[in-house]
């Protein structure tokens, strides 16, 4: 077996995942990323892992189609001979915001299918060759991304804000059950972070922070959630499963 350990990343061409990428590399694991297309984000990516003197590989793939989750892992077993780590990064925000009353079944359907159903059988997956591999083998972690809107209720995003508490509530599912075998499962629950997918609501959500929306008035950094991610797969947290990991700047933070 190789001696590096491997982390798989999705949805790691750029944003969280690539910051993830580079945080678990400086870490010392090998990097598999994957995404919808290999374009020049996807390579400033695999420039950045040789870089940090890393072996990586980028799978082009779609999570949502479940029957590519064996050739994916098949993949990098051949080429790497082992999995330590899965970062289910990869997700949708919701194309367009508006009232609750006119969300419709495509707009639900079409965010399920990646942020809940595509994750819950990718992690399932991997769960089943992890414990085949060996059920009891320590150092092995999966990490699920999922938002602040797991808890916090946005109505005029409703179909996003139900598919990442689903998704929540299956890491939590999966900690449960993959805690005999050693295999911690987390949940990282970002705030408003400095991506490409907010940028829409950039100016919007600044000056909510300027009024004391988030205790650390500032946006969030990638890296500060890649952080996080590295922290989990390295064992920061060893009598701890299912937790949840608020990088927010307080703004999950109840107050009066």
């Amino acid at each position: 077996m190789n001696e590096r350990r491997v982390a798989f990343i999705t949805g790691s061409r750029r944003g969280i995942g690539r910051a993830a990428a580079f945080a678990l590399a400086e870490a010392g694991f090998d990097i598999v990323i994957n995404d919808l297309e290999r374009d020049a984000d996807a390579e400033t990516t695999l420039r950045g892992l040789a870089d940090r003197g890393v072996r990586s590989r980028f799978l082009l793939g779609d999570i949502t189609e479940i029957e590519f989750h064996g050739r994916l892992l098949d993949e990098i077993d051949r080429e790497f001979g082992r999995l330590d780590c899965l970062v289910n990064n990869a997700g949708m925000i919701a194309q367009r915001r508006g009232d609750i009353l006119e969300t419709s079944p495509e707009e639900l359907d079409s965010l399920w299918q990646i942020n809940l159903r595509g994750t819950f059988f990718l992690t399932q997956a991997v769960a089943r060759r992890m414990i085949a591999e060996s059920p009891d083998r320590p150092g092995r972690s999966i990490v699920t991304i999922t938002s602040a809107n797991a808890l916090m209720v946005s109505p005029e995003k409703a179909a996003y804000c139900i598919s990442k508490s689903a998704a929540s509530m299956a890491a939590q599912l999966f900690a449960v059950r993959l805690a005999e075998h050693g295999i911690p499962v987390f949940e990282i629950r970002p705030g408003l972070i400095t991506t490409q997918m907010s940028g829409p609501v950039r100016e919007r959500y600044s000056k909510m922070m300027g009024e004391g929306l988030t205790p650390i008035r500032r946006w969030g950094r990638t890296e500060e959630v890649g952080k996080a991610v590295a922290s989990l797969a390295t064992g920061a947290l060893p009598y701890s499963i299912g937790q949840v990991i608020n990088i927010d700047g307080g703004l999950l933070t109840f107050r009066l």
